[in-house]
């Protein structure tokens, strides 16, 4: 059985599907792994890490994808590649089922077994493999990392002869697993920590790292079976305003991180809140790639407004690729192993398993 896994295009994408440790535990597990050459110097990773511990190199990233019982991607590889895939082929990665319906449909006639690990189901037993939490929680502390980075003023409180320095005001809009490490990395620097959810049940966890909640009346827990969050009435909406223009008056830093499975972020923070804001403020948003919770955002641009800087990354992990990568491989990892038949040596797709049937995209 063997697993490989081809390079992804370096310039948008710098993490990788397997590691060298990761390499060492398929083998254990009874697999063989083929990869690209090449595959981990972007990331100071030479061939030479992975084939210590097990992995084949080849220039031909054709013959990896033939004979590849499993091929391990982050995203959906590009048409070329895709045709040299042969039926019973287990393809698996992040590859946005809502926008690459008609690719994958295509591939699922073909009677090839496309997962994407962006739809696991939130149960416990799927915690080792959930792809979505382990990069964003890097997501979250990244992206307070870089927004205090253009705030011209220091963030924790400080006393001195001269004078007292105030800690600088953080507002976090959306309470899952990227804003609650925002949190507790805005407060690890010293920062007062204000949050804000459509989600009731994200007040304790909020208020147990030290956040206060803020909200909004007549609130109430707009949350799927699966933990995310529902859309919004009008009403709401409108509450959920008023409650953000007045707190935004006395805000620096924002951090956006509001997003709904396979829809368009919904927009927050609108324009003439954002002008309220004191100057010198900066919002990062976390849901720049999907829309953007400000009606300003522009993905991978710098946007002033009235003298609030708006900054967003279409890819905010390549900053922290080794990280991601480290993470991502192990999930990865986790997931293939639930679906090998070790003592037959083959996949088990059983649909009664439901991480499979919920991952298995037709």
């Amino acid at each position: 059985m063997i697993i490989g896994s081809v390079c992804e295009n370096k310039s948008t994408e710098k993490r990788i599907s397997v590691t060298p440790e990761n390499v060492k535990k398929f083998i254990s597990n009874g697999f063989k792994v083929y990869l690209e050459k090449n595959y981990g110097d972007h990331l100071d990773i030479n061939d030479q890490k992975f084939s210590e511990n097990g992995a084949e190199f080849f220039s031909d990233k054709k013959k990896i994808i033939e004979e590849s019982d499993i091929l391990l991607q982050l995203n959906l590889p590009n048409e070329k590649d895709l045709e040299i895939l042969t039926p019973n082929k287990n393809l698996i990665g992040i590859f946005d089922p809502t926008n690459n319906q008609d690719r994958i449909s295509k591939l699922s006639s073909n009677n090839i077994n496309v997962f994407s690990l962006e739809l696991l189901p939130r149960i416990t037993r799927a915690q080792s493999m959930d792809i979505l939490s382990s990069q964003a929680n890097l997501a979250g502390y990244k992206a307070v990392v870089d927004a205090f980075s253009f705030f011209n003023k220091a963030i924790p409180m400080m006393m001195t002869a001269a004078g007292t320095i105030p800690a600088a005001k953080v507002l976090i809009v959306g309470a899952g697993v990227a804003g609650l490490q925002a949190i507790a990395t805005a407060k690890r620097m010293g920062a007062i920590v204000f949050a804000t959810d459509v989600r009731m049940a994200s007040k304790e966890q909020v208020e147990s790292l030290g956040g206060k909640f803020l909200v909004v009346e007549g609130s109430e827990n707009l949350e799927t079976s699966g933990g995310y969050a529902k859309e919004t009435s009008p009403e709401f909406k409108k509450k959920q305003e008023e409650l953000l223009v007045e707190t935004l008056k006395k805000i620096d830093i924002v951090i956006c991180t509001a997003l709904i499975p396979g829809k368009k972020a919904p927009i927050i923070i609108k324009g003439d809140m954002i002008k309220s804001m004191p100057k010198g403020s900066v919002i990062y948003d976390l849901a720049a790639s999907q829309g953007g919770n400000t009606e300003f955002t522009k993905p991978d641009e710098i946007v002033d407004v009235n003298g609030v800087k708006i900054l967003g990354d279409s890819n905010l992990l390549n900053k922290l690729p080794v990280s991601a990568s480290n993470l991502y491989s192990k999930n990865l990892l986790n997931f293939v192993i639930n679906l090998y038949d070790k003592k037959n040596n083959k996949i088990n797709i059983n649909l009664e398993d439901e991480i499979i049937k919920k991952t298995l995209v037709k």
